[in-house]
């Protein structure tokens, strides 16, 4: 764990780290030789304070159980623990509780939990108290730097605000240092942004949450602020020093193989050899099979004791009798082959395979059916118990079934009884499990065999006499089969040793590989002390008991009579290993099991190794079995076993032990917070390397933050004891991990509930800053290239410059509309022209037409409006007014109206009935900003701005004068105001970004009227076609296409209001198809609103008469890159109502230009690319194939407008660069937009950002700078003049880039990664603080599903983007504001969630 010291220097730090941890570090250490080894009970270290015989006795009931949990139950491991945290007492660990919300602390209260059995917990929990334990309160106080932690709910927060306060006073929220890479921080992209006057606004409320003073837009006093501040501070501090080896992003570089650290512990003994048990005598006089030792013993001595049982419900203890033993395993074998089935047919022959399903408390009636089974030829198969349906591991079970064939299933009375039943009575089918025929084993049950009937007793052979199976680490189940050699050779072995041998059993392998003598044998018992730092290398050195980190080993006895061992490495050819070297315990005997049924492969990995010395050659002519057990051979030829090769985890080149993990983590206090025996540690592959995670099962009665605290304790314990970190330590309710038919935890049910999301903790820590040491190399500045260099280089690399233009306005045909420098002038020429031509048609919420306007009607009703103007309003030529209308034929006759008198008009939505507090203050922002003298709207809208309602969110007083234009005056006006210059303003057109910044742009009658005729000749527009316009009507092209082009133009708009759809999600389609548009223009949250509503609808609504085969083209507005993955779903969703895929297309504008790609219909099909998303973050585009790692697949935005240039400009030199770049999208078009619009002049802005010049080359021509990264690709189609097609692919917004680790990320990118993660994520958004990442994501789903996010969200940020998320805040749905275009506001997301206002369901600081 980090030292955390404030304000240290590294020297410092230096100094500090080494005074800590001298006391752990060896002063000599040896390799191993026999004299190093304490032998025999004398010599023996003590591992308690107490008495020798209770440390024997303690040992030798430790010995015996030989379950999975007795490992853990070591003293000397639980004082090493406490001594090394009260040696870190000293060391602070700020511990950032996470923020839940009320209800999610209510439903995790004790009373929700079952007390789990009391069995898993041990008599000793009480005496393992915390020595020289620190109190909680008083480690809380140091851990926060003298005050007192913050409250765990957002609700009670009386506390933890004052707190917050403090800690924020005391903290400046400045954006400290960055944190997150290795280097000084780069240069910021400087780009310079216009200077739109923001009026102060208070910040929309997110659920019941309170409002918060905010300096500029950064929170002073938020808890959530003085938290995050809290954690940067923390990870500030000097950490962990990253491994050697960074991980580079070409995959080429990483096959190249890394230079080993020399100064890494290293194997120095000599070369190891193989050690050969014992002669094995007494073979001549033994049975020559099971049957035939059964037969003898049954004959020889009937009444002999042959296995005593005892159970819990009986009183006195039932012993099984040889005699007993071959009568009923004789009655049994008889019924298996004669009375199953007919004579004729019957079920089970020879050589079949047979399940034993008995429990473990009747191992009597198991004996019986086995040795049965043995006598009727057939191959017994031992399986666990199924409880329940879902019992953890019964699916793989039903695989093991399956794969041997096995149609017949032996139990018990007792046991069927228990066996979860059907409604019918019969046993239930299990999950992936064969059709089993359930055969009662019971004497009365059975019937008699005949006396003349007698089983065939074999000799030894290698026929398969029994199959068994193993878990493997997946949680896969293998098969191993063993003949009937091996329980005839242990049987020998029995009868050649004295009484004295213990037995040990590999679980792995199924066999006996040595044996080891008790007290008071001739060969004394042997012990070592070992360094757990040089175990972690596989290097075994001997250390000092006083030492923390140390393991103390007990041998395990020598090598079995007749049986050869040897250890080899774990990777590789198994080649032997050194004296003084980890590896994996091979054996060479008769008494292994043979091979995995049905795997040919993994058996002769497995069960037919050769060992290899270090000269190649083989060390025997036999071959060996691995056991899957780590040790070594120590002196005297004894076994000493360190760990299984399934426990090991290997985190940062080193190796460790899972069982060594846990039984540090059950050192810290286990009585108090998690239950003994519910514990477990896997690994997860995360980032190119396995991550630790510890799972356990909480107590109930212990707090959230007891818990907390407990977990960085035990974070403190790992680090200090193993010098590795825990990626994630989660707590889960009592009762709920998945378990094993003998009630321990399963393991790979337990991780790949993890891996799911599906695992439900009710307390979780991750720790990805200091366990992930191997994250890309940040991005070096490199000197600094003038534009020309690059400009030269590009040429002289064969590389193209990045610049194309559409088609040349210049060389097109004369138009009558072409001679009309004015709209308000075409819209009274066309009145004239063509009176009764409908230019306008508005479809209601029930798909009917619900009004129309012809030219003439249009132009009478503009008319009227003037004349209000210049009455009612008395307003002069140029003054500013507002139009608050909804989306409707009224908004575009005020529009025309303000045209015809002269005034500017400004497009504002208007506020929302249902969320007016929040609405109403932007719609009087905008109304400031752009100095509006008066305010057009509807009777109804006026209604609401003088409602009570509204009047508490603004004062009615300070509106400007509102004219209603429900009553028109009936006079006309009696002149029309004509602009005496093109470039005077025409409109202003506003809107949101966005990073949250209003912004206007002023729209010249020259630029609009070139925009106009642009998209008239792109989309071929003429006053005898029909296009349907679903789109948001008051900024962008959305305004141009609702208002401006049917007058341009003349074609017919169908106006469908996107609103409207909410409450008739196909009306848009409907319209389309109703009136056979070929041509519709829609937004990206149209498009999403279509696919989610009508995804399961396409049938009815194809039976109703839906058609869209006769679209040609339908165009997504958007100001943002395109969704491929939207636009494909909403393709294949459509597909079945006539739709094609190539009529789909996108539309790209800016604030600067407000059309500068747009498809048409004479263009070529739109292209999809797929680039190298490594590259974009370095400002590289580089092709990949589809489905290449770490693609990005990237759509076309339009074909150019004509009149439009681009070019691909470098924003930080403003020079050109080659098309194999990523750069700002500069265009030059005389429909760009004069400048933005401010109260205090934008000189400064226009300058650079309307009139920008290239640094190098064609320095003359005037450029505007979108703040969009592109680049451009000239394709192999062709355009309508036979030139080649150059397409652009817009990247995202220049303003929404994070620079983190000196490499270039867009949001869109780690959003779509984190929306795939888990299922319940609907939609997420991620912004930066202070150099951390924070993501958001919206939970459909329960409240107790929030905390699964959290580690899925993490992990999918590290591998697909190689960054650490610092923050991760669930919400509910529909909290991430959306702007009408359907694009995030993450700017005001972040000022939110700094604010406290987004009333999170959880958030979790990542430490």
């Amino acid at each position: 764990m980090p030292i955390l010291m404030s304000d240290i220097t590294q020297k410092g730090y230096e100094k500090k780290r080494s005074k800590l941890l001298q006391a752990y570090l060896p002063h000599t250490q040896d390799y191993i030789c026999p004299s190093v080894f304490a032998v025999g009970a004398e010599r023996r270290i003590p591992v308690t304070p107490s008495s020798s015989s209770s440390s024997s006795s303690r040992y030798q009931r430790r010995r015996s159980t030989g379950t999975r949990d007795e490992r853990y139950r070591s003293d000397v491991h639980s004082e090493a623990v406490q001594a090394a945290l009260e040696r870190h007492s000293e060391r602070k660990m700020t511990v950032l509780l996470p923020s839940k919300r009320q209800s999610l602390v209510g439903q995790t209260s004790m009373d929700t939990y079952t007390p789990p059995d009391s069995s898993s917990g041990s008599d000793a929990e009480g005496s393992l108290g915390r020595a020289g334990g620190v109190s909680v309160d008083s480690w809380i106080s140091r851990a926060l730097h003298g005050s007192p932690s913050t409250s765990s709910s957002s609700s009670s927060h009386s506390n933890s605000s004052a707190n917050a306060a403090r800690l924020a006073e005391t903290n400046s929220l400045t954006a400290p240092p960055d944190i997150t890479s290795y280097m000084p921080d780069p240069a910021p992209i400087s780009v310079q942004r216009p200077q739109v006057t923001m009026i102060t606004r208070p910040l929309p409320k997110y659920g019941n949450a309170e409002l918060m003073e905010t300096g500029d837009g950064v929170p002073v006093s938020s808890r959530v602020s003085a938290k995050i501040q809290q954690l940067v501070n923390t990870l500030k501090r000097p950490k962990r020093r990253p491994l050697r080896e960074f991980f580079v992003e070409d995959f080429e570089e990483l096959l190249e193989v890394q230079q080993p650290d020399p100064s890494l512990p290293r194997p120095e003994g000599v070369e190891s050899t193989p050690i050969q048990g014992e002669e094995l005598d007494g073979l001549k006089n033994c049975p020559a099979s099971l049957e035939a030792a059964l037969l003898r013993w049954g004959a020889i001595a009937p009444k002999a004791p042959c296995l005593t049982t005892t159970h819990s419900n009986a009183k006195q203890p039932y012993t099984l009798t040889y005699g007993k033993l071959w009568s009923k395993s004789l009655k049994l074998a008889y019924n298996l082959l004669h009375k199953l089935g007919s004579k004729q047919e019957p079920i089970i022959h020879p050589g079949d395979r047979v399940a034993l399903v008995y429990p473990n408390n009747d191992p009597a009636a198991f004996m019986v059916a086995f040795y049965g089974c043995l006598l009727a030829e057939v191959v017994p198969v031992p399986i666990e118990v199924p409880l329940t349906k879902k019992d953890a591991g019964s699916q793989q079970i039903g695989f093991l079934l399956g794969s041997c064939g096995v149609a017949v299933a032996l139990t018990s009375d007792a046991c069927h009884k228990g066996l979860p039943k059907s409604a019918s009575g019969d046993v239930m089918q299990f999950k992936g499990w064969p059709k089993l025929l359930w055969v009662l084993t019971d004497s009365k049950h059975l019937s008699k065999p005949p006396r003349e009937w007698f089983p065939l007793i074999k000799d030894a052979n290698n026929d398969t006499a029994y199959i068994e199976y193993k878990t493997c680490k997946d949680g896969s189940v293998s098969h191993i089969t063993n003949d009937i050699t091996r329980p005839m050779y242990i049987h020998t072995i029995l009868m050649s040793c004295s009484e004295n041998f213990l037995f040990i059993l590999s679980f792995i392998c199924m066999h006996v590989f040595s044996v080891r003598p008790q007290e008071g044998s001739s060969k004394p018992a042997g012990q070592g002390v070992l360094s757990m730092t040089n175990l972690s290398h596989g290097v075994i050195r001997v250390d000092t008991g006083e030492k923390l980190s140390v393991l103390t080993l007990q041998d395990v006895g020598t090598a079995m009579p007749g049986a050869m061992v040897c250890v080899v490495k774990l990777e590789g050819v198994p080649q032997l290993c050194k004296t003084d070297e980890i590896g994996e315990i091979c054996v060479s005997s008769v008494a292994t099991g043979t091979s995995y049924y049905g795997l040919s492969g993994m058996s002769k990995n497995t069960f037919e190794v050769c060992p290899v010395a270090c000269d190649g050659g083989f060390v025997s002519d036999c071959v060996f079995v691995r056991s899957g057990l780590l040790g070594f051979v120590g002196p005297g030829g004894m076994i000493f076993i360190s760990g299984t090769l399934e426990g090991l985890m290997q985190v940062g080149g080193r190796k460790h032990s899972a069982d060594d993990i846990i039984a540090t983590a059950l050192a810290v206090e286990p009585m108090k917070f998690i239950y003994r025996g519910r514990t477990v540690v896997f690994s997860v592959n995360v980032l190119y390397d396995e991550r630790i995670v510890l799972v356990a099962e909480q107590r109930p009665d212990s707090t959230e933050e007891e818990s907390y605290q407990w977990m960085s304790r035990v974070l403190q314990a790992i680090d200090g004891i193993h010098q590795v970190g825990v990626y994630c330590l989660a707590l889960v309710p009592a009762n709920t991990l998945p378990k094993t038919p003998l009630g321990g935890i399963h393991l790979s049910e337990t991780k790949q509930l993890f891996l799911e999301g599906a695992l439900h903790p009710s307390s979780i820590l991750m720790c990805p800053h200091s366990c992930i040491t191997n994250l890309p190399k940040p991005r070096q500045k490199q000197p600094e290239v003038g534009p020309a260099s690059v400009m030269v280089g590009n040429l002289v690399a064969g590389k193209r410059m990045a610049q194309a233009s559409g088609r040349d306005l210049s060389h097109m045909e004369d138009n009558d509309i072409f001679a009309f420098l004015f709209l308000s002038e075409v819209l009274q020429w066309r009145a004239q022209t063509t009176p009764e031509h409908i230019l306008y048609t508005l479809i209601n919420s029930r798909g009917a037409i619900g009004s129309s306007l012809t030219c003439l009607q249009l132009h009478k009703r503009a008319e009227k409006i003037a004349t209000l103007l210049y009455e009612r309003g008395q307003l002069r030529d140029g003054d500013h007014v507002a139009l608050v209308y909804p989306p409707g034929l009224d908004l575009i006759a005020a529009f025309y109206g303000c045209l015809y008198a002269g005034c500017i008009p400004i497009t504002v939505r208007p506020p929302h009935p249902q969320n007016i507090s929040t609405t109403l203050p932007t719609v009087k922002m905008i109304l400031e900003v752009s100095r509006s003298v008066c305010v057009m709207t509807t009777q109804a809208i006026s209604k609401l701005l003088k409602s009570r309602d509204a009047s508490v969110a603004v004062d009615f007083k300070s509106w400007p004068p509102i004219l209603e234009t429900d009553d028109l005056p009936k006079r006309r006006c009696s002149l029309l105001y004509k602009p005496c210059d093109p470039d005077t303003l025409a409109y202003l057109d506003f809107s949101v970004s966005t990073t949250g910044m209003l912004a206007g742009v002023k729209m010249s009658h020259n630029a609009t009227s070139a925009l106009c005729r642009s998209v008239k000749l792109q989309c071929e527009l003429y006053p005898s076609r029909e296009v349907a316009v679903c789109l948001d009507p008051y900024c962008g092209l959305g305004f141009v296409l609702w208002c401006l082009c049917s007058v341009y133009a003349g074609q017919q708009s169908v106006l469908i209001s996107p609103m409207d759809l909410e409450v008739n999600p196909a009306l848009w389609l409907q319209s389309v198809s109703q009136f056979k548009v070929r041509d519709t223009f829609c937004s990206y949250s149209v498009m999403e609103l279509c696919t989610r509503s009508l995804s399961s609808l396409t049938d009815s609504l194809k039976a109703r008469g839906m058609d869209l085969t006769r679209v040609r083209s339908c165009v997504v507005v958007a100001e943002e890159r395109p969704r491929v993955a939207l636009t494909q779903s909403f393709c294949k969703l459509f597909k079945d109502v006539g739709l094609h895929p190539r009529a789909v297309s996108t539309a790209f504008g800016c604030r600067v230009n407000l059309a500068v790609c747009l498809q048409g219909t004479s263009g070529p099909d739109p292209t999809t690319v797929y680039v190298d998303m490594r590259a974009l973050r370095h400002d590289r585009v580089r092709l990949v194939e589809r489905g290449s790692p770490h693609s990005l697949p990237l759509m076309e935005s339009g074909k150019i407008l004509p009149g439009v240039r681009i070019i691909i400009a470098n924003p930080e030199t403003k020079g050109p660069i080659g098309d194999s770049h990523l750069g700002e999208i500069w265009v030059h078009s005389p429909q760009n937009a004069s400048g933005y619009f401010t109260v205090f002049g934008e000189e400064n802005v226009r300058s650079d950002h309307f009139g920008a010049r290239l640094s190098f080359g064609d320095t003359q021509t005037l450029w505007a700078r979108t703040g969009y990264l592109g680049f451009l690709r000239r394709t192999d189609l062709t355009d309508a003049n036979g030139e080649r097609h150059d397409a652009l692919y817009v990247v995202g917004a220049l303003d929404e880039v994070m620079e983190l680790r000196g490499m270039k990320y867009h949001p869109i990118d780690i959003e779509t990664s984190i929306i795939r993660a888990h299922r319940n994520i609907t939609e997420c958004a991620v912004f930066t603080w202070t150099n951390l990442l924070v993501v958001v994501v919206e939970l459909d789903g329960s409240e107790q599903d929030a905390l699964d996010l959290v580690p899925m969200v993490t992990n999918v940020v590290l591998e697909e983007h190689y960054l650490i998320v610092g923050v991760v805040v669930v919400v509910d749905t529909g909290v991430i504001p959306i702007n009408s275009r359907g694009e995030k506001q993450r700017m005001h997301l972040r000022d939110g969630f700094l604010a406290d206002q987004l009333d999170p369901i959880y958030v979790a600081y990542n430490m």
